[in-house]
């Protein structure tokens, strides 16, 4: 039979921390202190196996689980000397989920359960404090009734607001027993009125509630929404983890607390955390109270009372269990504590989330420490996080009119209109407007909205507030703990100080100052330190890819060079055309009405052409450049505006009429299937002769200046057949032949084509019989994979995700069931019949991490992305390289 239950405390455990598939994170993290003999409370985890029987099973319990839950019970209690459910010393529990992977605030917790109105004055008695007592069972009714009877918790928080009101009271912990008490009385009349029956006062009822609510929680839409975004399979499950309550909150010798081995925001080798006195969790991580810093470097200037001098002995020893952490789990921890009449608990650890800055900073330092080594390090980095890194953040120097500051909880910065609500924050942002939400403070409901804004802002919460945390994960811009702000949902604002803010306006705000500000400020662009190089050294050592750049642009090919590219993978020639002083010489082609007059056109756009080439080659400065010939069809070329057609009226000795109608001739009802690509070279072959003359003299131009031959790749774009691409590459490799005996200089190139159609997949082996190179537009093979437009599908792309139809879009990252087996088809035909074809991509999958590690297992020979994403490319071909840890 499945051992469906794991014990542990006391120093020893019945699990460890390679097991986190079967007990997830938490629980496995939770058996390996017990197993360092850190104090840990005792308690128990139920398995993830457990949690997918039930679903199996039409949400009935395993066999066996009862019973082994009853017997892990009884070791608490024999542990802790308390028993469950008794009036006197009673035993009270948490529980809380835990998948595998960390899902912070995304599934349900319970406190404090186990309480009811016996055991409650039991509690009092052995803490010697009525108020604590009844504050506890208060805080677990109104819990239990959200998390597990569906009572929502603002009918709770409604109830107090009016009883303090009532009773002239500012602040909860004004609140004395016999407050506690009536306000209990008033949060039981409620479930009562609310559901028909009392609120259930058997312990046991209690936890099998709680422990169906964990599981339930697992498929709520925040916990679902959050897999989504981050990859998550819904078949991992959660795990239940039960334990023996410890109390932050019975006196001043107690606190609670949460704490980071190391900076997250900025990977700096210092604890860094908080803590309350006298407070539960929730207390921490709500921001309903404003913490304290755990160390006196933290502080501000005496205002806030620092853990290490308030409680020096609990601090030392708290230090000491840091260091502990660290070096036996290899990573920075995020670690939550509890410190009971001056005894501390550890209640949890984890890899802590940081910004991409502190994960590139901590790898790094700890490859140089000692601590990991450079795979290790390799595999730390979050490959779509580093992206972050290499964008613009705010220009110190430009003017701010700061409205207000809060804390400094996600660095970065976002500018966009304010909204109020996550529901409108994803609406507004899915329309293509960059937005900040604004909220008192996030809570998991708000997951889609701040996934979908640029930056998030609120008035209340800590440095380890939900918002701070959530956002340093998604590597969102955050400023927390606004407290001057007040947020007026009814009249749709915001207000600091005297002024208001109406939702709809932009704002600005400064993740790594806490500057909140009116209007839009300018960027500048990063500078990425000497970590940054470090680790794209190591990551150069380990990748077997290599990884080219999108660019047509000097200023795009300087750029892909910084970021280490190596080469061109994709030059859109079509780009080169819209410039102002040739697109004229462009239409005057299109509308030409002989071969005569095209070839009139094309001789001024000739030079213009070969000098763009020229100064791509001398910036590659020998590193390969592939260039697509033309391919968008005509009609893209043509006016649009009245003025435009009056231009190439007289441009061309037309009459406007003229214009209008050879424009109507050209409009396609479908272009992206219609004259374009290969077929305009078939049709008009003219113009690839051209290009292809400007691409040679511009390759032995450059080549002389250098010293060095330039061999540039040619490449043919949508060839469906063998036929399509031997006609064009004959009239190329004629050009070629005549450029070389006008220069008498030997003239070395390639000749490829772009595969991009399903039958130039299925037809790869007769393609590379001529065919020197395949780069594959993954764009288009997707779309006609698909049979869907990359332009409209945003309207049901959605829901096809929402279904389960889609797990992502597949212009996002590749669909390799479908598109990717006709990738690895056509690599394999491509090879089989020319071993040694190079093969790349150049869609924009080439800078997605999870495109990038297929490219890998199919074999190709390089990845192409836009500039910004090399970087990103790189860092994913070395992990795909280095493949995962063999625990994983």
């Amino acid at each position: 039979m499945n051992k469906w239950v794991y014990g542990f405390g006391s120093g020893s455990a019945e699990g460890n921390a390679e097991m986190r598939k079967l007990l997830g994170g938490k629980g496995a993290n939770l058996a390996e202190m017990s197993n360092l003999g850190l104090p840990v409370p005792p308690g128990f985890t139920i398995t993830t196996e457990a949690c997918n029987s039930y679903y199996d099973n039409d949400k009935r319990y395993p066999d066996g689980m009862k019973d082994a839950v009853a017997g892990a019970l009884k070791k608490i209690e024999a542990e802790t000397g308390m028993c469950f459910g008794a009036p006197a010393k009673p035993l009270l529990l948490s529980v809380r989920s835990g998948s595998r992977a960390s899902m912070p605030g995304m599934m349900d917790t319970v406190l404090n359960l186990g309480l009811n109105d016996e055991t409650v004055a039991g509690l009092a008695q052995i803490s010697g404090d009525a108020r604590f007592a009844y504050d506890s069972y208060r805080r677990f009714i109104q819990m239990y009734s959200d998390v597990v009877l569906g009572v929502a918790h603002h009918n709770f928080e409604d109830i107090l607001e009016v009883y303090k009101e009532d009773h002239g009271y500012t602040l909860d912990i004004d609140l004395v027993a016999e407050d506690w008490q009536a306000v209990t009385k008033a949060f039981k009349d409620k479930i009562a009125s609310e559901l028909g029956e009392p609120f259930p006062q058997g312990p046991e009822d209690q936890l099998w509630g709680a422990i169906v609510a964990v599981f339930g929680s697992w498929m709520n839409q925040r916990a679902i929404t959050y897999r989504r975004l981050h990859d998550i399979p819904g078949h991992w499950g959660t795990a239940v983890n039960i334990q023996g309550m410890v109390f932050g909150n019975m006196g001043n010798d107690c606190a609670t607390g949460v704490a980071f081995t190391r900076n997250p925001a900025t990977g700096e080798k210092t604890v860094f955390g908080e803590y309350l006195v006298n407070a539960q969790g929730e207390d921490v991580v709500a921001g309903i109270r404003t913490p304290q810093p755990l160390t006196m470097a933290a502080g501000d200037g005496g205002k806030s009372v620092a853990m290490e001098a308030t409680m020096p002995e609990v601090y030392s020893e708290l230090n000491a269990v840091f260091e502990l952490l660290e070096g036996h789990f290899s990573d920075m921890q995020d670690i939550e504590f509890t410190v009971q009449k001056g005894r501390l608990y550890i209640l949890q650890t984890r890899a802590g989330k940081r910004t991409a800055a502190a994960a590139l900073k901590i790898a790094v330092e700890m490859a140089e420490e000692g601590l990991i080594d450079k795979v290790q390090a390799i595999r730390r980095v979050d490959s779509d996080a580093l992206e972050r890194l290499l964008h613009p953040t705010l220009d110190p120097d430009a003017p701010r009119n700061v409205l207000t500051r809060g804390l400094a909880a996600s660095p970065g910065a976002a500018c966009g209109v304010v909204v109020l609500n996550a529901d409108e924050a994803e609406h507004r942002s899915r329309a293509g407007e960059d937005v900040i939400l604004v909220r008192l403070e996030t809570s998991p409901e708000d997951i889609h909205g701040m996934h979908a804004a640029r930056g998030i802002l609120t008035a209340r919460g800590g440095m380890t507030s939900h918002a701070a945390v959530v956002a340093r994960g998604m590597g969102r811009p955050c400023v927390s703990g606004a407290g001057e702000l007040t947020i007026d949902h009814d009249a749709q604002t915001f207000s600091a100080g005297v002024t208001t803010v109406k939702a709809g306006k932009v704002i600005t705000i400064d993740g790594s100052t806490g500057d909140v500000m009116l209007g839009r400020v300018p960027t500048i662009e990063p500078k990425l330190g000497s970590e940054f190089t470090t680790l794209m050294s190591w990551v150069d050592e380990a990748r077997a890819l290599t990884v080219r750049a999108n660019a047509e642009t000097p200023e795009d090919a300087r750029t892909a060079l910084a970021f280490g590219a190596e080469g061109i993978g994709l030059c859109r020639t079509e780009h080169m055309f819209f410039d102002e002083a040739r697109i004229i010489a462009i239409r005057r082609m299109i509308m030409a009405e002989s071969e005569k007059e095209r070839r009139a056109a094309l001789a001024e756009i000739l030079p213009m052409q070969k000098a763009d080439f020229v100064v791509l080659f001398r910036i590659m400065a020998g590193l390969p450049v592939t260039i697509r010939l033309l391919d968008p069809p005509l009609h893209e070329f043509l006016p649009r505006t009245d003025d435009e057609v009056a231009d190439l009226a007289r441009a061309t000795g037309r009459s406007e009429a003229e214009v209008r109608t050879r424009a109507s001739q050209l409009h396609e009802l479908n272009p992206m299937l219609g004259h374009r690509g290969c077929r305009l070279g078939l049709s008009y072959p003219e113009v690839y002769e051209m290009q292809a003359q400007a691409i040679f003299e511009a390759a032995l131009e450059a080549g002389s200046e250098k010293g060095e031959a330039v061999v540039p790749e040619v490449m043919i774009p949508l060839a469906a057949t063998r036929r399509e691409f031997d006609l064009l590459k004959a009239r190329i490799v004629t050009v070629a032949d005549e450029v070389a005996k006008d220069s008498g200089k030997e003239l070395n190139y390639l000749v490829g084509t772009m595969i991009e159609l399903p039958r130039a997949c299925l037809c790869a082996g007769e393609i590379a019989e001529t065919a020197e190179f395949f780069s594959f537009g993954t764009n288009d093979l997707t779309q006609t994979t698909f049979g869907i437009s990359r332009d409209d599908s945003v309207q049901f792309l959605a829901t096809y995700q929402e279904l389960g139809i889609l797990t992502h879009d597949p212009f996002v990252t590749l669909d390799q069931d479908g598109v990717g087996e006709l990738v690895r088809m056509a690599a394999e035909r491509g090879r089989a019949t020319r071993e040694s074809i190079k093969l790349g991509i150049c869609g924009e999958h080439g800078g997605d991490p999870a495109s990038v590690a297929f490219c890998h297992e199919v074999g190709l020979d390089y990845v192409s992305c836009s500039p910004y994403r090399v970087p990103v490319a790189r860092l994913a071909a070395a992990q795909a390289a280095i493949g995962p840890p063999r625990n994983e």
